[in-house]
């Protein structure tokens, strides 16, 4: 399939995945972190079923890792986020908010410790290793931060393990959620996480190699054949049903963790120093005065995703904004995530939405939408 009806540049990086995609029907990309990724392998809603029923294969070397290493680099990623990370071992990943002075939210990476001073943040859509090496050159700390040649794939969806299974043998079952071992699959090195942003059972296999991108693709789609496998891009319909972040649309350097309710994620009270500390405990003393929501959206199925924040109201009053909102074809309806004045946030609230100069009815309802206890991501193979 030719690539010249894609517009690409050599100003937008590739992904050692790139070809692959291309040759596997690929025929829309977006630009994520300087880079371009896959977003479209034909209907969106086939690729949702696709990732619930079986399995997909998702190129997300989109997600840079900014690599740390140095003697003062567990006090250095420390500083970073205001997640407490004494319990965290050498092999575990956590996922962490990074926030500025303000206690604004810069980003919402995985994080994953490869080392006693050796750890990887792999990153949403921001420059992170910019504000890292910036921070850096006032810290005073000795460690090195760097972009290494890392690129990730997503293998999401019930069938994941067993194809798991197939490439590197039983011994894969004993790897716990949010944890990841270090794998050499036929002389391809990679680091091998359940992890992934899917809000399904899956697990992400990070390439240390970028010239073995190609092999590791075909390796993967070949193994997974058998058990229905498809190529694919990370599912907004499962995401936002799962209630999961995606960052410049429900989160930005504008919103502080609180507003997210993501307060599980900031420790003030250790003694633990992070950027954003005095700030966070001033928004946290005060009171916050917007709150991240979901809703229903009671009009006609959505055709597809927003691509703009629309404006919700109350008594033609502006009272907040939906950041993501899709059909479910699961749960029948059309939900969404939204920023909403406080007072409006109680479930059950009624308000309204416009779309494209029209209003709509919504409803202020639990998130998230589907599986609210994680079962399906947390459950341990039997």
């Amino acid at each position: 399939m030719s690539n010249k009806n894609f517009g690409f540049g050599t100003q937008i990086r590739k992904s050692p995945y790139f070809d692959a995609t291309v040759r596997w029907g690929a025929t829309g990309f977006s630009v994520y972190n300087h880079m371009y990724i896959p977003r479209d392998f034909g209907n969106p809603e086939q690729n949702f079923w696709n990732l619930i029923e079986k399995a997909i294969l998702c190129d997300v070397a989109v997600e840079r890792q900014v690599e740390i290493t140095g003697p003062d680099a567990f006090k250095f990623i420390q500083l970073l986020t205001p997640r407490d990370l004494s319990k965290l071992s050498v092999g575990q990943c956590k996922y962490v908010l990074i926030t500025n002075a303000e206690g604004g939210v810069l980003n919402d990476p995985v994080l994953l410790r490869l080392g006693e001073n050796h750890f990887w943040l792999s990153l949403g859509d921001s420059d992170i290793l910019l504000w890292a090496q910036g921070v850096a050159i006032n810290s005073g700390l000795d460690v090195k931060i760097t972009e290494p040649d890392v690129s990730p794939l997503q293998l999401q969806g019930p069938k994941s393990a067993e194809i798991m299974i197939k490439l590197f043998g039983e011994d894969i079952k004993d790897l716990k959620y949010y944890w990841f071992r270090e794998l050499d699959l036929e002389g391809i090195p990679l680091i091998v996480s359940r992890t992934g942003w899917s809000s399904e059972f899956g697990y992400e296999l990070f390439l240390r190699d970028g010239s073995k991108g190609n092999d590791l693709y075909e390796k993967i789609m070949a193994a997974g054949k058998e058990f229905g496998l498809k190529p694919g891009h990370t599912s907004s319909i499962r995401r936002i049903e799962g209630g999961m972040l995606s960052y410049h649309a429900d989160a930005d350097i504008h919103t502080n963790p609180f507003e997210l309710g993501l307060d599980r994620l900031v420790n003030l009270d250790g003694d633990i120093n992070f950027i954003g500390k005095e700030a966070l405990k001033k928004i946290k003393a005060e009171g916050v005065k917007r709150l991240q929501v979901g809703l229903e959206i009671k009009c006609e199925r959505l055709s597809s995703p927003n691509t703009t924040f629309w404006t919700l109201t109350s008594n033609n009053k502006n009272i907040g904004k939906v950041t993501s909102a899709v059909y479910s074809p699961r749960l029948k309806k059309n939900i969404a995530l939204a920023m909403i004045n406080i007072e409006y946030s109680k479930i059950g609230t009624k308000i309204e939405v416009i779309i494209e100069d029209k209003n709509f009815k919504c409803e202020v309802i639990e998130k998230p939408f589907f599986d609210p206890k994680k079962i399906i991501t947390s459950k341990l193979l039997k």
